[in-house]
């Protein structure tokens, strides 16, 4: 259902901020990416989402699209990012109708609790695939289309005020913090994080004299969202979400959605191979994040199975955030 502007963009962006602007966006129908998404169509910009499913793909963005009256939002279903041409056929789809691709947001993303005693191959590969695999693939296919966007409104021997129409050929990936030191029940997403986190700093190396940035966003726990229905359990009596987190609180999804507003816009002309973590300090005390409630290492030295978590007994990663 439409949102409140308050709950997925501050007021501190001026309206209109990416007038003129496409964003293309995988894992787009889930509860973090189309947060971004809609604060973007709000600040001005069209869009393209992607996801598997396709009823829920359509509907979200729809939903999307309530956020700016004439907006333009496309959402496109039965797109997986581990097969190039569904995505080739869905970016030219989108560069059709919409006129090409300014902005991309990777979000795909694959996760679930499991120890690694329990963690089989084709569950391993499966998060790989779907992480590192897909965010290399939708890149690829959106750079062309990034550069020449780039060239068309970017100066790199100029300051903004020279630019037309502001920033272009902007990558954010999103990412997580688990493998800065490890996680109990992450190893997977820890790995492929790692990747996707390489990939944001060599595209940025790489596509950055062309007028390219590349950036990541890794968010910490956030409230309200599918992906904490399946990686924590609910607080025991007596505690709360985000008890342990420096700031003392999950986060929200407007959280960053305002982090990608900032990437993309003029405030980050000179900002690229960048990683912005969004999580309330939560990573440096192990604070209410994935596998919360699974003692560590009575859990792990058990040999139990997973339980108590949404999305536990069907141990398939989801491929949105």
């Amino acid at each position: 259902m439409p949102l409140e502007k308050h709950e997925y963009l501050s007021n501190v962006w001026k309206d209109g901020l990416f007038a003129g602007k496409v964003v293309f966006c995988t894992g787009g129908n889930g509860s973090i990416c189309s947060a971004q998404v809609r604060a973007l169509v709000h600040l001005g910009a069209d869009a393209c989402i992607v996801g598997r499913n396709v009823e829920k793909t359509e509907r979200v963005a729809k939903d999307i699209a309530t956020a700016r009256p004439g907006s333009r939002v496309l959402g496109i279903g039965a797109v997986d990012v581990r097969s190039v041409e569904s995505l080739q056929q869905a970016i030219d789809t989108c560069v059709r109708e919409l006129g090409g691709i300014d902005f991309l947001i990777a979000g795909a993303a694959g996760n679930f609790l499991a120890p690694l005693a329990q963690l089989s191959p084709n569950a391993f590969k499966s998060v790989i695939d779907i992480d590192v695999l897909g965010s290399y693939n939708v890149t690829k296919l959106a750079l062309p289309h990034l550069v020449a966007s780039a060239k068309k409104h970017n100066s790199k021997s100029s300051l903004p005020k020279h630019a037309t129409a502001g920033p272009s050929g902007r990558i954010v990936y999103i990412s997580a913090t688990i493998h800065y030191t490890g996680l109990p029940l992450q190893t997977h997403v820890a790995v492929a994080k790692a990747g996707v986190d390489a990939l944001s700093n060599n595209v940025a190396i790489e596509y950055g004299p062309l007028g390219v940035t590349s950036n990541v966003i890794a968010p910490g726990p956030i409230g309200g969202t599918e992906g904490m229905d399946r990686l924590a359990k609910q607080p025991e009596p007596g505690s709360y979400p985000g008890k342990g987190i420096p700031l003392d609180r999950w986060g929200q999804i407007k959280e960053i959605a305002d982090a990608t507003v900032y990437l993309f816009s003029d405030a980050a002309n000179f900002v690229t191979a960048q990683t912005l973590v969004v999580d309330g300090g939560a990573w440096r005390t192990y604070g209410g994040g994935p596998g919360q409630g699974f003692d560590y290492p009575d859990f792990i030295l058990s040999g139990a199975e997973v339980t108590g978590v949404g999305g536990s007994k069907k141990k398939r990663p989801s491929s949105k955030l």
